[in-house]
């Protein structure tokens, strides 16, 4: 089974085959850190664990980076504004980002470089594409990339340079800008104090410091090569971002830059986009102060195909939630399996084959361009097959350590099961209620049995026959 993705330079779906040897080399857009990360963002940063996790699933070696933007026009702002070095402004959103990782079970990446480490690599960059001629310094002493020079510049976003107007007459000094909007865009911005304060860089092109565009392109390069496998980000990073990166790299080495261009689609909040202005803007910390936990959060994100736009909202993390409780339960119950030794189990059911079946059906699904909804479907069938046959008691111990194992190696992609088994604290009040109801029942004071169990459902707990005996668990 090969792993194909959908390439937006293409408009087609494409197997993942290596530049060289059995390794892919890829990089995925990281945060700008001057903020923390909300969680539009990190449904690109949990598609792009799915991405890492899936190809190393099917037998590939993944070198990933993963570059930090700390150096912008809103860190420089930010800095500024609280006046204090751009080095510690960024560091708390650093410091943050790599926590929120974590907590969304997010697999740490080969390389995490920062923009401000890799100035010089720019310089030497930008100074290749002014000898090239498809660079300039235009008016304001700042270098531009004249995209009128670069005949593919449009075959990302599949814009049509003759059917817009750019040039030396239309450039954009700013990192980001609209759009629909094109325009030659700036390699390295000249200082200026009132805008600068004090952050800025010595180049032979004067004082100032790289364009966002730049960024990217230096940093890929130079960990990576001149030539890489998959370039992933966010659909809103495709136009000009991307398109900046494959002018300004390909200009420079004369060489296709990356092989595969993937963008995950947008995220909403109850229909809408994301805006403080209507109160729908959330942080992974405005969430986890809500009582939700990252695996929750993580398994949201993760369980909607890439290329759909995800509407987030509370019902569906609820959701989320009684969906994980469910695999839980179901974990728990394989591990609370006994052998019955006097006991000989007649099974109907071929458990290699199942086992084979299932991961058949979840390979298939992710070589499909990642369809996490196949893929996920065929967990939900296992989990239904074997509690129906636990349910006959045909599952026996041995059985049950193979179905985890396989779990453990499904959730190497999926990253949202837990195998702790965790003694769950009963209140001793209801603990006693539970011993006063078994001891009833072995009365067969079923009146009696009857009233306790009333009683710890009201307090929120259910009763659960298990092959242990009964046991008590918080609704």
């Amino acid at each position: 089974m090969r792993l194909k993705v959908y390439n937006t330079e293409t408009r087609q779906k494409e197997e993942v085959k290596p530049l060289k040897d059995n390794h892919i080399r890829m990089y995925t857009c990281g945060p700008t850190v001057y903020n923390y990360a909300h969680i539009g963002n990190f449904r690109t940063y949990v598609f792009e664990d799915l991405l890492r996790r899936t190809i190393k699933f099917f037998g590939m070696k993944i070198t990933q980076v993963m570059n930090l933007t700390d150096v912008d026009d809103k860190t420089i702002k930010g800095a500024i504004a609280k006046n204090v070095t751009l080095d510690a402004f960024t560091k708390v959103y650093k410091e943050a980002f790599f926590e929120d990782l974590k907590t969304l079970g997010i697999e740490p990446v080969e390389h995490y470089p920062a923009a401000t480490d890799y100035i010089q690599e720019m310089i030497v960059m930008i100074e290749g594409l002014l000898k090239r001629g498809v660079a300039y310094i235009g008016g304001d002493k700042s270098i531009y990339f004249a995209i009128a020079k670069f005949p593919r510049y449009g075959c990302l976003s599949h814009l049509h340079l003759d059917e817009l107007q750019a040039g030396a007459s239309n450039r954009v000094n700013s990192d980001e800008y609209e759009k629909d909007h094109v325009a030659d865009f700036v390699l390295w911005k000249s200082y200026d104090e009132t805008r600068d304060g004090d952050i800025f860089w010595e180049s032979p092109f004067g004082r100032g410091r790289p364009g966002w565009h730049l960024e990217c392109s230096a940093m890929a390069m130079h960990i990576l090569g001149e030539q890489i496998d998959i370039h992933v980000g966010g659909i809103d990073n495709c136009f000009p971002h991307h398109e900046n990166e494959i002018a300004q790299s390909e200009a420079y080495t004369e060489k296709r830059f990356s092989k595969v261009w993937m963008h995950s689609e947008h995220l909403v909040v109850d229909g809408k986009k994301m805006s403080k202005s209507l109160g729908n803007f959330y942080s992974l910390r405005d969430i986890l102060n809500k009582g939700f936990t990252g695996r929750e959060v993580r398994y949201m994100l993760l369980q909607v195909h890439y290329k759909t736009q995800l509407n987030f909202t509370f019902k569906g993390l609820e959701a989320a939630r009684h969906t994980l409780l469910r695999l839980d339960d179901f974990i728990s119950r394989l591990q609370e399996i006994e052998e019955k030794k006097l006991e000989v189990l007649i099974k109907t059911f071929d458990l290699q084959e199942l086992i084979k079946k299932t991961k058949e059906q979840f390979s298939k699904g992710l070589s499909d361009d990642l369809n996490i909804s196949f893929a996920l479907a065929s967990l939900f069938d296992l989990v239904r097959e074997v509690n129906l046959l636990a349910d006959k008691k045909e599952i026996s111990s041995k059985d049950a350590g193979e179905i985890l194992l396989l779990l453990k190696e499904l959730d190497s992609v999926l990253a949202i099961f837990s195998f702790e088994q965790k003694e769950e604290f009963i209140p001793e009040e209801i603990q006693n209620l539970l011993e006063k109801r078994i001891e009833a029942r072995n009365q067969k004071d079923f009146k009696q049995s009857d009233l306790l169990r009333d009683q710890i459902l009201q307090a929120g707990y259910l009763i659960e026959d298990t092959a242990t005996g009964a046991k008590l668990k918080k609704i």
